[in-house]
């Protein structure tokens, strides 16, 4: 008897992990096969400009006298 109480949360589980294995296949499927394939994620841009952002770098900071006494 316990084995069959024992079955049916495995079951249960089983069941479970297969429906929400389908749910994501079903929204990352397409990603995944393209990936597979070797195509590119994003359609190339019209015209091949890519945008870059530069960031700036931030000035170095100096340690201040008040700083260097507390350290």
């Amino acid at each position: 008897m316990s084995a069959a109480l024992g079955t049916l949360p495995f079951l249960a589980t089983l069941w479970l992990l297969v429906v929400l294995g389908a749910r994501i296949l079903e929204e990352s499927g397409a990603k995944i096969a393209a990936a597979l394939k070797g195509e590119p994620r994003h359609p190339p841009v019209a015209g091949g400009r890519t945008i870059r952002i530069r960031m700036q770098a931030a000035p170095p900071r100096r340690a201040r006298t008040q700083w260097r006494a507390a350290a």
